[in-house]
């Protein structure tokens, strides 16, 4: 069990690596891009904001990187190697496989899979949170499964909307594309179409954080142990 154990965190160590390595090669990469790019779009090139983003997106997901250690080491929580394996593959999917290789545009169906992948996440997040308070001695409560799981689905669905609100301030205030209210080549979509990338976020992001809810629910009910595994813990050494 210790060597597998020991074996998951080597693998973790050397996907962090990995991934950290190819973010920062992106920002310095970005950095050029932004000074030699052009305002306007051409047939080549993306523009100045387009490069922004990925600079945005590049610099939050190295800040992102270290999350899980502080998380670990000031905090004094446990974080599962699977989470953090799953918490890692998600940023290089999402900012440089997404922004940076620009599989939001080249594959159409990229967004909507990360949106219901870091519902399902954010929904076991919420088990975790439930089970943190449920660990105090000051706040121990005896929580039914199917409230548990109902905090779960509502804790990840509340997170989708503030990330939504996010990328609508930032698209603002830097004349950005997060929301995709433009298409690629700078045409800005009216009505039903602008809003059809934020409402499709959304609706995946409850879809998935709702299979994770069900199935934590089960896990709860019938004692399998499947959340379990999942969730984040004091460290209690």
């Amino acid at each position: 069990m210790k060597k597998t154990e020991n074996q998951k965190r080597d693998w973790n160590k050397i996907l962090s690596i990995f991934v950290l390595i190819s973010l920062v090669a992106s920002t310095i990469f970005v950095v050029v891009m932004i000074i030699t790019s052009p305002d306007k779009i051409s047939t080549s090139h993306r523009t100045k904001s387009d490069y922004i983003l990925m600079l945005l997106q590049c610099l939050l997901g190295i800040g992102a990187m270290f999350l899980p250690s502080i998380v670990e080491k000031k905090l004094k929580f446990d974080i599962p190697n699977i989470m953090q394996i799953l918490y890692v593959i998600f940023l290089y999917c999402a900012i440089f496989l997404g922004e940076v290789r620009n599989y939001y545009y080249n594959f159409s169906h990229w967004d909507t899979l990360l949106h219901t992948f870091s519902g399902a996440m954010l929904g076991a997040l919420g088990f975790s949170v439930v089970s943190l308070m449920n660990d105090n001695k000051k706040w121990h409560l005896n929580l039914s499964p199917a409230f548990v799981a109902f905090f779960a689905f509502c804790f990840a669905v509340t997170l989708g909307v503030i990330w939504e609100v996010y990328e609508f301030t930032f698209d603002g205030l830097l004349g950005l594309n997060m929301q995709k209210f433009m298409l690629e080549d700078g045409t800005e979509l009216l009505g039903r179409l602008a809003l059809q990338d934020t409402m499709k976020d959304l609706i995946v992001d409850s879809v998935g954080a709702l299979v994770i809810s069900l199935i934590g629910f089960v896990s709860l009910k019938y004692k399998k142990g499947w959340v379990e595994k999942l969730e984040i813990r004091p460290n209690k050494k």
